[in-house]
């Protein structure tokens, strides 16, 4: 099975490390999650950059309704592969 990577976008900084903090727990993944801002196209401005969780997913175990569902929760989505 070839290794799954999630991506989820949140609206800022701080909901994006809660979310990362968050996931060992709610979902069990033993990896950190790696945070990036994305800033969006065309803006200057950081206060309109995007933030992103990519969560490593190599055992392909993770429910991809139940993360978007979870990012829901601080404002964000699953970002769709």
């Amino acid at each position: 099975m070839s290794d799954v990577r999630h991506v989820l976008v949140l609206p800022d900084r701080d909901a994006a490390e809660e979310v990362a903090g968050e996931l060992a727990d709610h979902f069990g993944v033993a990896e950190e999650p790696q945070l990036v801002r994305d800033a969006l196209a065309g803006e200057d401005d950081a206060e309109d950059a995007q933030w992103l969780v990519v969560v490593e997913d190599p055992a392909g175990r993770l429910d991809p309704a139940a993360l978007d569902a979870f990012a829901e929760e601080y404002e964000g989505w699953l970002e769709k592969p």
